[in-house]
């Protein structure tokens, strides 16, 4: 169990920065730690017209010791950056590049 903490703690740091500043828009990290799960949304800024699109820049959660990333609209990759911090890539899946889950292992 300390392990999936662990992972956890890492995660939200690492969506943490991709919290930044954006042009005609705002960037709102958002976290359900119950369900450690983490994200970071961009909103239009209301003084601006709304043709800047709202969504998610980055969302991912740690499930059975794997951290699943659902969405990923950047241009620096969050697997990339969890590989940088020390988490192993075989522990990391891509949900939205098609990646699947591994098996849960039944006792």
């Amino acid at each position: 169990m300390e392990r999936v903490i662990d992972l956890a703690q890492m995660l939200r740091l690492e969506i943490m920065d991709y919290c930044t500043p954006a042009l005609k828009a705002k960037a709102f990290f958002l976290e359900n730690t119950s369900e450690e799960t983490f994200s970071v949304v961009s909103i239009a800024d209301y003084e601006y017209p709304r043709s800047e699109h709202n969504g998610i820049v980055v969302l991912a959660r740690v499930e059975n010791d794997t951290i699943v990333v659902e969405e990923d609209t950047t241009d620096r990759p969050l697997w990339e950056e969890l590989v940088r911090a020390g988490i192993p890539r075989e522990k990391i899946v891509l949900v939205y590049a098609g990646e699947k889950l591994p098996a849960k292992n039944e006792t």
